[in-house]
């Protein structure tokens, strides 16, 4: 086969362009073949860029038919013709093109293909490692051309408005000092300093707060950053996110700066974000959803029914509440129509989640229905379903133990039963702000605190004098914006006080030798007045996925690693040449 030039050609119209208000003209179209379909005497095939689809028709020269059968899916042509009508019966009113075909002159083969691994015309399904190794080809579906241009819709709407916002995109240091935040830094040696590393940044935390001292008080980037860390369908070991950093800020001021954007990012899927976004203290998310990234499309809520079984004989309701714990459930809408089988699924998930025991409850239009009914008689089983709201339609699942414990259990069942009753809606889209987490968690094994967001966090200015007194009541000026059960930015008012900035050390135990080595030009940097300060950083990676609809984020990221952190494609990780090893003075 003969691969022909290009020459002078030059494309007239995309393949997603040509209506029937364009019949008449002489086009020259360029891309892919899409699908072929021989019918002997004339042949039509699609032609494909990332614009849309046209089709073609080979007819009345015998060498021109010639050479359209030569045609394979994925060659790369030119297509020469004059655009025709098709005739009613043949249009196709799913495309922008389907009223009209090309009619081709000249049909050139500027690169032939193999035959590729996957189909790109159609949507079957592939295992993920073949369409990451051969990404190129993946790249070229129609979902996956769509999501990368949204993608770049959406930053491109990102900068827009920053910048009417008098935000400044200020670019920081790929190459960095290792100040872990949480994760493992990715760590790039140094030949010219042997035995001395820089840090790949998993955030721009530092510098942007800098940025502030240094007088900037607007900041923004969309920035790449690294975390050495387990992956999930949400987390890449390179990822995107929108840095933000506003002096003498407050949380209105982030939230007023955050929810027009969202809106705007919503809008370019053609749906609202109607403001204020709700807000939710960190306490009352995990009591009422089981989660501090609650997903409120459901509408289900934990209820506290611990009074229904305060005189109750039901050994395990009566032990949890014997010892602090709580008596907790939510209630399934229609699931009082479930199947005894259906009933011991629930159960057994309940089992596998680390439940002692999950009560089902119910009463349709009847007597009353439980697992634990003779345990915990009637009036008990009845009071807690009052108490819950349940219908005649409805279950209620009961479960109990430690309050915390029990309700973060009952979340997991409770988006279980959400799907399964189809209460989570893809065209549905619930923003919630998460306000007041704690300062601190604290860890068993090493006993010490570990910050919950990271250590420039502010306290509430409530809670500022427990730090030194009871520092696990602390709560933090930190915030989270929830989207559908994500968290997709997170962010809090700054420490801008050195003295409190030490004392936060010191309660993370962190020695000054350690604060120094770690942060010390950061903790210099505070004593030069240093303004109020807060920002957050949105994962762009995360709310492009909503906005597609996609459950995960390596279907919107043109090169993304596997969840081992491989990229398939391009083999990386690899070894590497003895010879740079020894540059480095490095030996594995």
């Amino acid at each position: 086969m003969t691969i022909q030039p290009l020459g002078t050609l030059a494309r007239t119209h995309t393949c997603g362009a040509l209506t029937a208000a364009d019949v008449g003209q002489d086009v020259v179209l360029l891309g892919w073949v899409h699908r072929v379909r021989d019918l002997g005497s004339l042949l039509f095939f699609d032609i494909r860029d990332r614009y849309g689809l046209t089709q073609v028709v080979a007819r009345d020269s015998p060498a021109l038919v010639g050479d359209a059968q030569s045609l394979r899916p994925e060659f790369v042509v030119a297509v020469l013709g004059h655009v025709e009508r098709r005739s009613p019966e043949t249009e196709n009113p799913k495309m922008k093109t389907g009223q009209i075909e090309i009619a081709a002159r000249e049909i050139r083969i500027l690169n032939e293909a193999k035959t590729p691994p996957f189909p790109v015309a159609d949507d079957s399904v592939i295992t993920e490692d073949t369409r990451l190794k051969y990404r190129y080809i993946d790249l070229r579906r129609h979902r996956m051309q769509y999501n990368i241009a949204l993608r770049h819709r959406a930053t491109k709407e990102i900068r827009r408005y920053f910048d009417a916002e008098g935000f400044l995109e200020i670019e920081t240091p790929m190459l960095t000092k290792s100040t872990p935040e949480g994760a493992r830094d990715y760590l790039v040696p140094s030949r010219v300093h042997p035995g001395e590393f820089y840090a790949l940044p998993q955030s721009p935390q530092i510098f942007k707060q800098i940025l502030m001292i240094s007088g900037f008080d607007r900041y923004f980037q969309i920035v790449k950053c690294f975390r050495d860390e387990d992956l999930r369908a949400d987390r890449q070991p390179e990822f995107t996110q929108v840095d933000l950093e506003i002096s003498f800020a407050t949380e209105e001021l982030v939230f007023s700066t955050v929810e027009p954007l969202m809106g705007r990012l919503m809008a370019l899927i053609g749906r609202d974000a109607p403001r204020p976004f709700r807000r939710m203290p960190y306490a009352e998310a995990i009591a009422k959803y089981g989660s501090d990234k609650p997903d409120l499309r459901g509408g289900i809520e934990i209820v506290d029914v611990s009074t229904a079984f305060a005189e109750s004989p039901f050994g395990l309701f009566r032990e949890a509440l014997g010892a602090g714990g709580v008596v907790r459930g939510f209630v399934v809408p229609g699931g009082a129509r479930y199947s005894r089988r259906e009933l011991d699924e629930l159960v057994e998930q309940g089992k596998q989640l680390g439940s002692s025991g999950l009560v089902w409850s119910r009463a349709p239009e009847g007597p009353v229905q439980s697992s634990a009914l003779k345990a915990a008689g009637e009036p008990a089983i009845r009071a807690a379903l009052d108490a819950s709201g349940a219908g005649a339609s409805d279950l209620l699942l009961l479960a109990s133990g430690k309050a915390e414990a029990t309700s973060r259990l009952l979340g997991q069942l409770r988006l279980q039963a959400a799907r399964k009753a189809g209460l989570l809606k893809p065209d549905e889209f619930a923003f919630l702000w998460v306000v007041d987490f704690p300062m601190f968690e604290w860890v068993e094994d090493e006993n010490r605190y570990e910050f919950m967001h990271h250590p420039f966090t502010s306290p509430l200015e409530s809670d500022a004098g427990m730090l030194e007194t009871d520092p696990g009541r602390a709560r933090a000026r930190a915030y989270d914006l929830v989207l559908n059960g994500s968290e997709v930015a997170g962010g809090s008012i700054r420490i801008h006080d050195q003295s409190l900035q030490r004392l936060i050390f010191k309660l993370l135990k962190i020695s000054d030798e350690e604060a120094r080595l770690r942060f010390g030009f950061f903790v210099d940097a505070l004593e030069y007045g240093t303004p109020p300060h807060g920002g957050i950083a949105l994962g762009l990676d995360r709310t492009v996925a909503i906005l597609c609809g996609e459950p995960s984020i390596r279907d919107v990221i043109a090169f993304p690693k596997t969840a081992q952190a491989v990229d398939l494609m391009a083999g990386a990780p690899s070894p590497v040449d003895p010879r740079q090893l020894q540059e480095l003075r490095l030996r594995v």
